[in-house]
Order: structure tokens, then sequence, then C-alpha cells
């Protein structure tokens, strides 16, 4: 399997908050959560998080072949969470978290994971890509946007209606993300395809899956011909452009494009 990969900060002198790796037989995205205050709980940050994560991540899908992604997430967010359990307040509602993403080829099979709002499209030989998200953060947001939007970003309001809304994290009929329970992982979308029907696979951060999502400058077959002509900076470089035409906010984005996924 062939991953390229590329991750850019939201801004110059702004640590990235994303992660991405990947082993011969599989790739990881990781997109750190965090809101103002965070230091306060965890000494280490979001950062550190979102790749502390992927690298647990990684070393266990390099080297545990038979257990399920589930599985393999849930040990990954345990022994982060032993990572800082005795230097942060792990189980606070906005201590670090992260979104996952996962694809990892296993026995003539692609299996993939995604827990929260990253993406994970399968480009397949006969017919449209398949797209595998999970939108219940985006669902839950949308009762909390006006409040937002009427709010200053930045403002002491603006970060108690992101309060209200992280609290919905890891709750029943809310979102779940990797924080510090490892039963979380329980919550993702997970599926498996043959690999004799793809032709490829791209894992993405809401930042870059915004080109299509938020700004619709294309949509996902045009996306995967994009990344098979130009690769995934091509891709950033458009979600840049078009934060700064429209006056939003640049996010951190990250892209890990899979090819040749039958080859060892």
């Amino acid at each position: 399997m062939r991953v390229t990969m590329t991750s850019a900060a939201a801004r110059t002198g702004h640590a990235n908050e994303d992660f991405t790796g990947a082993v011969p037989t599989a790739a990881v995205l990781s997109d750190g959560a965090g809101i103002s205050g965070t230091e306060s709980i965890c000494r280490h940050g979001v950062a550190w998080y979102a790749s502390r994560l992927g690298g647990s991540l990684l070393n266990l899908l390099s080297l545990v072949r038979d257990r399920s992604l589930s599985a393999l997430l849930a040990e990954a967010i345990e022994q982060v969470t032993d990572d800082h359990r005795d230097t942060c307040d792990v189980a606070d509602p906005i201590s670090p978290s992260a979104t996952v993403a996962i694809l990892r080829r296993s026995d003539g099979l692609i299996e993939h994971l995604v827990l929260g709002d990253s993406v994970l499209v399968l480009d397949r030989a006969d017919g449209a890509p398949l797209v595998v998200s999970d939108p219940r953060e985006v669902i839950i947001s949308r009762s909390y946007r006006s409040a937002l939007e009427a709010a200053a970003e930045g403002s002491d309001e603006y970060h108690r209606v992101l309060r209200e809304l992280r609290a919905n994290r890891n709750q029943p009929g809310g979102f779940w993300l990797a924080k510090d329970d490892p039963r979380a992982a329980d919550e993702a979308i997970t599926g498996s395809c043959p690999i004799s029907e793809l032709t490829g696979a791209v894992l993405l951060s809401n930042g870059a899956s915004r080109i299509v999502d938020r700004f619709r400058l294309a949509d996902w077959p045009g996306v995967m011909a994009v990344l098979a002509s130009s690769g995934p900076a091509e891709i950033v470089h458009r979600v840049r452009q078009a934060e700064a035409r429209h006056a939003v906010a640049a996010d951190d984005a990250t892209i890990a494009h899979c090819t040749d996924l039958g080859e060892a």
C-alpha cells in the first residue's frame, strides 16, 4: 500500500493538532479537539494527545493483526490516558480529545473505522466513492450554531456556548471522540470492503473535508480525481484559498491518500 500524506497547520506559529501516519498495511489520522482552558486541565495539550494517540494506534496496527479496529482504538485510548492520568485531569469535560480515522488491509479486505467528524472515502472501481462519516457532532452542533454565530469568536460567551456543546461529548445521545474512556471506541463507525473493489482511499481531517462539505468546491469523485492527478497538497491549497475568499477561520488540514491497496 502506498500512502501520500500532507498536513498543514491553520496558521504560521500555530501548533498543528492533526496527526497522520502509516505502516505497510494501515493508515491513521487523528484530529485533536480542544478549547480555551484546556491547557489548565492538561499540561501536555491537544497536539500531544492527537500525536500520542496516532502513534499508539500505528504501533498496535503493526504488531497486532488479529483484533478488530475498535479493540485496537480502545487499547490506544487506554494507553494514552495512562500516559497522563497522574499529571492531568483526564476526566474533565474539556480535557484533550481527538477524532480518528483508520484504514487497514487484512486478508483481502480493506477495513475502516471513523470516530468523530473526520472523513474516510473509499474509491470504488465501479460506482461512486463510498463516504464513511460520523454525523453525530454535526447534527448536535446545529442547535448551538446561532448562539455561536451571535457571540464574538474568542469571547467569554463564545467559549461558554462551546463548553455547552462539548458537554455532549461521549454521552448517550451525544457524539463520541477518543478521550479518556476506551468505551468510546465501541461507538465508532466501522466496516470493510474487498480490496478488489477499490482503486484507492483517502482519510481527511474536517479541516480538509470542508472542500466538499462546507465550500462545495468539488464532490467526492472530483476530490479523488484531484488526488490522483495532483496529490493531497492541492486539496489543502484549494481549501486555503476558499477560507481566505470567504473570510472563514482556517483549520488544521490533513490528508492521507492511499493507493496500490493490494500491494505489500
